[in-house]
């Protein structure tokens, strides 16, 4: 009893901390803890299959597989119209999984298979408090600065409120009222997706979705991690090296999820320090997004790049594709990491019983059969489908990712054999590619690509650019690299690519695989760049924002691992003083952390200054004179009809109507329509028939524009006036139908246009 009440106190801790933290909001965010817990429990029978190597059996992993498997099956099944979007398919397509997998379970029962973790539940407690606690931080640091304004945000909580009121997917561009939206939408989905599921409002659960990956993006990790170094110390390890899987561990967690860069550490904390030792009259300042914003900006070049990491990302705000993806990719990284150690493990076997490759006939129907069906290589064919849904960039990055791994431990397979290496590879590419294809595309066969083609890169980032960004965990990538070299090849014979690869453990192995994608996506964007509408002075700018901010992930991961299995493992003392050296100037860059939640979130620990989860709030400050008309319409009007209001710039709070709403208008901001249908001389001409409805005096023409874009409302609020001033035709606007609102305060009006 006494040590049931021990281990019950933390849970009676963090419920009451987060109970007085989050006031009350505390409620949704224990049904979002609770339904992800629920979801991964009843995936466990497919999870603990796929995760049987696992110590917790992949429990982790679990709830991200079983909302990616309900959320993406119940969009699948919308998108070729066999379901209407709403509560009751998200509702029915997860009861129905969850039936399947409570069969699935009964089995695996009879059987006597086993894929409950029943004998990691210490493991998992942790694991679950580790999760509680980091999905609490962020969403109490959320609340300090909740509202879906500034930067891309308009358009990321536009997107939840368009699907919220859709039945059919994609949605109606509420940006573009004559088109479905023609983006990666897929994160905002999931979002969606989880909000009916819980039953809550679309204003809360934006902030939590972001807080709820942020969690992810710090368990995940170490999960995968932990089971790497609990891999690679073994069964035997020493009672000193107990607890440095759970070390490596929290390192990755921190790794991926909280630290910074080395460009903090520099700019932020050396550089002032070095002025005020020499007295400089004027102390450099640091404001937390120029880590992100450095190469083009310093020195200044036509050149602007970006390189974005998930601390940055999660403390700005912003639920956009890249970053509701992080945990759809650390499960894949995970399944391909439970997938080499089902190729290892059933390899040994195979030699200790002494037994031929060729026990399946080479190229027989059996062979390609074991091949070619093996449950984790579809299952991220599948996610990889996916990708170019939620964030296409991912979908090419880890196809490569993915390719290498299968490659890796074909060679491994099949001992060096070129031909079958190559003939395995290549088909299991193709299978992978195909499969991948296949499952996306009621998606694909409705977008219209972005990509103006590839080129190769005219500028280059500064070495000492490359050193501040990259060069932390580049030096402990290849110091590790050349660390497991020296130690499998030194007393080889035959020293080559076979030998090497055979020699290596698989949590070595893995960590390699890792490392070098890390600094080949660091590469790239010197060589090459994705071509787009930012061409002119921001070429590599999109390139080299999503390929490293995946190397970052990445190399993480790898920093978490290789910090510990080089000090503790590794016989040469210049490896384990650089290990040490990378230790400290990991744990200096989490300052940037503290940096950027002061300077973001202001005054975090006075609880007094939480203002909520609510991403809306800030209109009735913000947007006072349209506020009680933008209310009006999210509660009285249904479905999804067309909401004139004035369209203006990106990144303004032009459009605020739908994007607050959801209701489509017919046009929205600018840059981004034209980054999404590059379509000048249309966007143009929207842009003067909507200034011809709001300020021409021929009724007849008003009416024909009107008709033309099946406008429903008119709104004419703040933005309006602003826009287009004293030309602004009230009169005409107010006899084209009925007004259903008005605030006599500020004078905003809704008029409903006469049928």
């Amino acid at each position: 009893m006494k040590k049931w009440m021990e281990k019950m106190a933390p849970v009676v801790v963090l419920l009451g901390v987060s109970a007085f933290l989050l006031k009350g909001d505390v409620w949704i965010f224990w049904t979002w803890y609770l339904l992800a817990g629920l979801m991964g429990l009843v995936g466990m029978p497919v999870t603990g299959m796929l995760f049987q190597r696992f110590e917790d059996r992949g429990w982790m992993f679990s709830k991200v597989l079983s909302i990616t498997v309900t959320g993406f099956l119940t969009w699948f099944l919308v998108a070729v119209k066999l379901l209407k979007f709403g509560t009751l398919a998200c509702a029915g397509v997860s009861l129905v999984c969850g039936a399947a997998c409570f069969w699935l379970f009964r089995c695996q029962t009879k059987k006597g298979i086993e894929c409950m973790p029943v004998n990691a539940a210490k493991l998992i407690y942790w694991e679950e408090v580790l999760f509680f606690v980091v999905f609490l931080m962020w969403t109490y640091l959320a609340g300090f600065h909740p509202a879906a304004n500034g930067t891309e945000k308009f358009m990321d909580y536009g997107f939840m409120e368009a699907m919220m009121r859709s039945t059919e997917l994609p949605a109606t561009d509420l940006w573009y009222s004559q088109g479905h939206i023609n983006y990666y939408y897929g994160g905002q989905y999931f979002a969606v997706f989880l909000t009916k599921l819980s039953g809550s409002k679309p204003e809360l659960t934006y902030n939590l979705m972001r807080t709820f990956v942020a969690a992810f993006a710090f368990v995940l990790p170490f999960s995968l991690v932990y089971q790497m170094a609990k891999d690679r110390l073994g069964r035997g390890m020493l009672k000193d090296h107990k607890r440095i899987p759970a070390i490596s561990g929290l390192t990755a967690g921190v790794s991926v999820s909280i630290a910074g860069n080395m460009h903090y550490v520099i700019y932020a904390v050396i550089i002032p320090a070095v002025e005020k030792l020499t007295g400089a009259e004027e102390i450099s300042s640091y404001w937390f997004p120029n880590s992100t914003r450095y190469i083009g900006y310093n020195p200044d070049v036509p050149d602007k790049t970006i390189h974005e990491f998930p601390s940055y990302s999660f403390v700005l705000g912003d639920l956009h594709a890249h970053v509701v993806n992080i945990m759809f990719v650390l499960l894949l990284v995970g399944l391909l990491y439970a997938w080499t150690q089902r190729v290892r493990q059933e390899t040994a076997v195979r030699r200790r019983n002494d037994a031929a490759l060729t026990v399946l006939k080479p190229y027989g129907g059996e062979f390609w059969k074991k091949q070619l069906l093996m449950p984790h290589i579809l299952l991220v064919s599948v996610l990889l489908g996916m990708f170019q849904w939620t964030n296409f960039w991912d979908f090419v990055i880890y196809f490569v990712v993915t390719g290498g791994v299968v490659l890796f431990m074909n060679i491994i397979q099949f001992e060096g054999k070129a031909k079958r290496i190559f003939a395995v590879t290549a088909a299991q590419a193709i299978e992978v590619a195909v499969l991948s294809y296949l499952v996306i595309l009621p998606f694909t066969l409705k977008f219209e690509t972005m990509v103006q083609g590839v080129a190769p890169a005219q500028n280059h980032s500064l070495p000492h650019q490359l050193l501040v960004l990259w060069g932390l965990p580049a030096m402990l990538t290849v110091s590790f690299l050349f660390c497991v070299l020296w130690e499998k090849l030194r007393k080889k014979r035959k020293k080559n690519l076979y030998t090497w690869m055979r020699s290596l453990c698989g949590p070595d192995l893995f960590a390699v695989i890792m490392g070098l994608c890390a600094l080949g996506l660091v590469l790239i964007p010197e060589l090459v760049y994705v071509r787009d509408i930012y061409e002119e002075k921001h070429a590599r700018a999109n390139t080299m924002f999503k390929l490293t901010y995946q190397a970052y992930i990445l190399f993480g991961m790898v920093m978490g691992y290789a910090i510990y299995r080089m000090l503790l493992l590794s016989r040469q003392k210049i490896v384990k003083a650089l290990s040490v050296v990378g230790l400290v100037l990991l744990v200096w860059t989490c300052g940037y952390f503290g940096n950027s939640v002061r300077a973001w979130f202001g005054e975090v620990w006075y609880p007094s200054e939480y203002q909520g989860l609510n991403a809306t709030a800030f209109i009735e400050t913000e947007l006072a004179e349209d506020a009680a008309a933008i209310h009006w319409l999210k509660e009285n009007i249904e479905g999804s009809p067309v909401v004139l209001e004035a369209n203006g710039d990106s990144y303004t709070t032009f459009n605020r109507v739908s994007a607050m709403t959801g209701l489509p208008t017919v046009l929205g901001w600018y840059v981004h329509q034209w980054l999404w249908r590059n379509d000048v001389a249309d966007l143009n001409q929207k842009s003067a028939d909507i200034e011809s409805i709001y300020t021409s005096e021929d009724s007849g023409l008003v009416k024909r524009l009107l008709e033309q874009y099946d406008v429903s409302y008119i709104f004419i609020g703040s933005k309006e006036k602003e826009k287009y001033a004293e030309r602004l035709n009230l009169v005409l606007l107010e006899s084209l139908g009925e007004i259903m609102f008005q605030d006599e305060t500020y004078g905003t009006m809704i008029v409903k246009v006469a049928e």
